[in-house]
């Protein structure tokens, strides 16, 4: 007798986990990563610090972006939490009213931790591809590195490293510069 499917993850699973725990539903599968660490959160919020004033608020660079940490995004079968998203607002005037988003975003950066690296750089990366988000950053606060990502078709092409303390003025942020060391604990 063969053995029955596994079932696929449904949205309740994400609400019975505790509240210590971010999940999502990637290909089908419930998975459960706890809290950032410190320097993970660090590295989040400096990079939206760095982002916000210029890209969302408009002060001091050209806006139109809603920048926004940790948001929901329900794209296809798939529920995903990325670190930090953008969406432009000519392709999105207002936010949604949902406590969530379907509308896949024009940016999202990972920030990666021993717990979620291999997650986010295998099929974290493949949805986003599927579902055509053009830019992709992923920081790495222990080797202290951002790797910056476009898509092109359906792959996504690497199109710097950049480490400690370099200058960061990278696609589609590239109107203003910070140094990467502001991201480091």
């Amino acid at each position: 007798m063969a053995d029955a499917a596994p079932r696929k993850a449904r949205y309740e699973d994400l609400l019975e986990l505790p509240d210590n725990a971010v999940g999502e539903i990637l290909a089908g599968q419930l998975y459960a990563s706890p809290r950032p660490a410190p320097r993970h959160a660090r590295a989040s919020t400096a990079l939206t610090g760095s982002l916000w004033d210029p890209y969302d608020r408009g002060d001091g660079g050209p806006g139109g972006w809603w920048i926004l940490d940790e948001p929901e995004l329900h794209l296809g079968e798939d529920v995903l939490v990325p670190d930090l998203a953008g969406w432009r607002r000519e392709r999105m005037p207002e936010l949604p009213e949902t406590a969530w988003f379907g509308l896949a975003p024009d940016w999202v950066c990972e920030i990666l931790s021993p717990a979620t690296a291999r997650i986010d750089r295998g099929i974290k990366m493949g949805i986003y591809a599927r579902e055509q988000v053009p830019f992709l950053w992923l920081v790495d606060p222990d080797a202290r590195t951002l790797e910056v990502y476009r898509l092109e078709g359906p792959h996504w092409l690497l199109l710097t490293t950049l480490k400690e303390d370099d200058p960061v003025r990278q696609p589609p942020f590239d109107s203003t510069e910070f140094l990467l060391d502001r991201l480091w604990a």
